[in-house]
């Protein structure tokens, strides 16, 4: 038998011989990429969230502090991307690098802002470096992670299609779906289970354990031994940093809420809508804040009280409407008036109302106002209400009192408004009589005067008069910054509007034989009126309304 040799050309060989898969495969290395996009997308909104949420708490007007926080950390995700440019020659440590700061930064801003506020009195400009500093490090993630991708698997041959634009697809789709997740879960999860400052820790942990994993498994051959020495150190450093932060939380709040309201911090409590804290001795009378500010100060809420109630009650009062006082204290007010037969609150907030129940100071502060069979407590949003009141009510209101914050606090801005004037005047009836607190006359005359043409613009008829109180910070302004701060004394007067509907304003005077006000009578209200008129300016400021909201004007 003769063997036969068959001699195959080399380029033969080349085209039998099965073709040899990268060592890491695009397929096998875009799926956990995605994946950690996915969540540090989720984790880097929950950032950005918990900056807006707490800035706005810390300082004040909503709108402003998310157009700063938003604004400042979409422009530093741009200058994150041109910095990125200095980190592709070692892609894969830069990444690691990155997630680890800014899990570590992003973890722990939530403390540093609170602390900030706390001790120094002013954090107007940590939310900056905050906004800044997170923005630069995730706009840094995508273009670090396009790099490491180009880098696996093989490059396309002659002909074949470049899959980059896929590629980048896929990244943006992952990173916008997270966005979604983090933007829904902080304020549905995070802020009810975790509060703000443990959320923040926990998705800074998260951010570690993702960032770090990703580059320490899926592109661990891209990194020296050194390398990964020191990203292993740098992600066990960051998540003990967070898991002790979490540990001392809670005695750090308390340390930092005493801060701010001092030693004697009675109650503290965090509702679905704010924090609500309680501060007084067992024998003196309490003061309660909602968000930091100021609402009821036990030594003379009764002066607030009783000039926003007392007015109003001076004519028809037999049904009565209260926007807003969950406290109780403009409830007692109004039940010391003979011939109410009911007083209907709406107040949104039923864990404020719970405190006014049980809470032993507060409840003997407003007389025990909600334990009264003629009180019902309505826990809805005001305006929602009213836009419906008008059909379930079959009797229409004597007096409507607002008893809400200052309006230049942007939650209660659409509350003063000239749609909810109109809503109120559905409601009221044609002889009674609606009392609006306004603000601040001496220290917001603006904000005050504001309120006063809306009311008109809505068709009512208004009589300005102010009280003057002892503690300074009462109703606090949407600024609370300086008030902490021990810089500024804060307003110490309340101004108030007794508007009826038509053309003709209401005379300002107690009703005959009703109780006689601790601080009022009929020469205090004309002294209070004639104060009130004395800051009006030469030119009338224009109504606001919910599309042109004209207290921050």
């Amino acid at each position: 038998m003769i063997e036969q040799t068959v001699t195959v050309p080399p380029e033969e060989r080349v085209r039998r011989e099965p073709a040899r898969r990268p060592v890491r495969p695009r397929e096998a290395v875009r799926f956990p990429v995605l994946a950690v996009v996915f969540v540090c997308a989720a984790c880097g909104l929950v950032y950005e969230l918990e900056l807006v949420a707490l800035s706005s708490y810390l300082i004040g007007d909503s709108v402003t502090q998310a157009s700063v926080v938003l604004s400042v950390m979409v422009f530093a995700m741009g200058l994150g991307s041109l910095l990125a440019k200095r980190l592709r020659c070692r892609a894969a440590v830069g990444f690691g690098l990155v997630e680890a700061a800014l899990a570590l930064v992003g973890g722990c801003s939530a403390m540093v802002l609170y602390a900030a506020f706390a001790w120094l009195g002013e954090s107007r400009y940590v939310v900056v470096a905050f906004s800044l500093t997170i923005g630069v490090l995730i706009g840094a993630e995508i273009p670090l992670l396009m790099s490491l991708i180009q880098r696996t698997g093989r490059k396309p041959g002659p002909g074949e299609p470049d899959d980059a634009a896929g590629t980048v697809a896929d990244l943006f789709a992952a990173d916008y779906v997270g966005a979604l997740v983090g933007g829904l879960a902080f304020p549905f999860l995070l802020l009810p289970w975790l509060g703000q400052l443990t959320g923040a820790l926990v998705t800074g942990a998260v951010n570690a354990v993702a960032g770090g994993g990703l580059v320490l498994w899926v592109f661990r051959r891209d990194l020296t031994a050194r390398s990964r020495a020191l990203l292993l150190a740098v992600n066990l450093g960051v998540l003990a940093v967070l898991a002790t932060a979490t540990v001392l939380v809670d005695d750090f709040e308390q340390a930092a809420r005493r801060a701010v309201y001092g030693e004697d911090v009675r109650v503290a409590v965090h509702t679905d809508l704010q924090e609500v804290v309680v501060t007084g001795g067992p024998e003196g009378p309490p003061d309660l804040f909602l968000d930091g500010r100021l609402r009821v100060s036990g030594e003379d809420e009764y002066r607030y009280h009783e000039a926003l109630v007392h007015p109003a009650m001076n004519g028809p009062h037999a049904r009565v409407l209260i926007v807003g006082g969950g406290d109780g204290m403009a409830v007692r007010e109004v039940l010391r008036h003979p011939g109410v037969r009911s007083v209907t609150v709406v107040e949104l907030d039923p864990g404020v109302v719970r405190l006014a129940r049980t809470d032993p100071a507060l409840a003997r502060l407003n007389a025990q106002a909600f334990r009264d069979p003629r009180v019902r407590v309505v826990h809805e949003d005001a305006f929602h209400w009213l836009r419906g009141a008008a059909d379930r009510v079959r009797e229409r209101y004597d007096v409507v009192l607002s008893d809400l914050p200052d309006p230049g606090i942007t939650p209660s801005t659409k509350l003063y408004s000239e749609e909810f004037y109109g809503l109120v005047a559905r409601i009221l009836g044609p002889s009674g009589r609606f009392a609006v607190h306004a603000g601040s006359v001496t220290d917001r005359p603006h904000t005050y005067w504001t309120v006063d043409a809306t009311l008109r613009a809505a068709g009512f008829a208004t009589r300005p008069y102010s009280a003057s109180g002892r503690t300074p910070g009462f109703a606090a302004g949407p600024d609370r910054a300086d008030r902490s701060a021990g810089t500024g004394p804060g307003p110490c007067d309340w101004g108030f509007l007794l508007a009826v509907p038509g053309d003709r304003p209401p005379a300002l005077g107690l009703a005959p034989g009703d109780p006689r006000p601790r601080s009022l009578d009929a020469e205090t209200l004309a002294d209070a009126a004639r104060r009130a008129e004395r800051t009006r300016g030469a030119e009338t400021p224009p109504s606001s309304t919910l599309v042109h909201p004209r207290y921050g004007d």
